[in-house]
């Protein structure tokens, strides 16, 4: 299956290289806004270096492809319009519109808890903490909570516009990724340590332990997200599907049964086992 993938060098196109890359099941090309130096960890690989919101460039890069992961976006909560127009928008419009004229057959879209972030701002603290009883899940009402989670809301509904009025692509599958890690933080202590590294707190305070309770609800792991974006690749029955990414965290708040039911998203990874950092 050849791939076309863009925004590939942050957290989350990186766990697709370390786990997917040389699956013999893919062919990828990677889009990107920049490449890597080869001595760089993700350096070497041959990378498309274009803008999503030049619809040219994507579009030379979507010939002869079979399916989309679209990861590229501005990413940060604190974005205003002006930083997430361009990327998210029109980005978002482009990434379709080439894949209806190359007849890309999937298209896997990297969406965000951030869509539902409403009801993390509502019940937190408490759903940090195991027994809290808040489950959300696909058929929820959208509750984003920043200008980012409303463009990935816009992506959704782009996704299904499409799918239900064209022809390409045929299958639209919308993942609202929790926490994906880079590898040396990919634990649910990473963003809790990181935060210690950079002098934000002390380990063990009241912060700490905070940080670490959200994301031994919220984290993905790499090898969970690389596995269910192979899921997506490899389902042929979904037209248009919203997917939680979260790994099988015992405390998470994102509900897991629609996607083991309709992608075979299986995860193997459950925050609750960790007690410590690692070594």
């Amino acid at each position: 299956m050849d791939v076309l993938m863009t925004g590939v060098y942050g957290r989350c196109g990186t766990a697709v290289i370390d786990h997917l890359h040389d699956d013999d099941d893919y062919d990828f090309t990677y889009f990107n806004r920049s490449d890597r130096p080869d001595d760089h960890p993700y350096g070497g690989y041959d990378t498309v270096v274009g803008d999503v919101s030049d619809y040219d460039a994507l579009n030379d890069a979507a010939e002869g492809q079979d399916a989309m992961i679209h990861m590229a976006a501005y990413p940060y909560t604190d974005g205003t319009w002006e930083d997430i127009f361009e990327p998210n928008i029109i980005g978002m419009y482009n990434a379709l519109e080439v894949a209806r004229e190359n007849e890309i057959e999937s298209f896997v879209f990297l969406s965000t808890n951030h869509v539902m972030g409403g009801y993390e701002d509502e019940f937190s603290p408490e759903i940090y903490e195991p027994g809290h009883g808040l489950v959300v899940g696909h058929d929820d009402p959208v509750r984003p909570d920043s200008f980012y989670g409303a463009s990935k809301a816009y992506g959704e509904d782009m996704g299904r516009y499409y799918v239900e009025n064209y022809e390409y692509p045929k299958q639209f599958y919308a993942l609202r990724v929790c926490s994906v890690r880079m590898p040396e933080y990919d634990h649910p202590y990473g963003d809790a340590e990181q935060a210690v590294e950079n002098g934000e707190f002390e380990r063990g305070s009241a912060e700490y332990e905070e940080t670490v309770g959200r994301m031994k609800a919220m984290w993905q792991s790499r090898r969970d997200f690389a596995h269910e974006i192979d899921c997506c690749l490899q389902d042929d029955n979904v037209e248009f599907g919203i997917f939680s990414g979260v790994s099988d965290n015992q405390r998470r708040w994102y509900d897991l049964e629609h996607a083991r039911s309709q992608i075979g998203y299986h995860p193997q990874d459950d925050g609750e086992e960790w007690d410590s950092p690692p070594e």
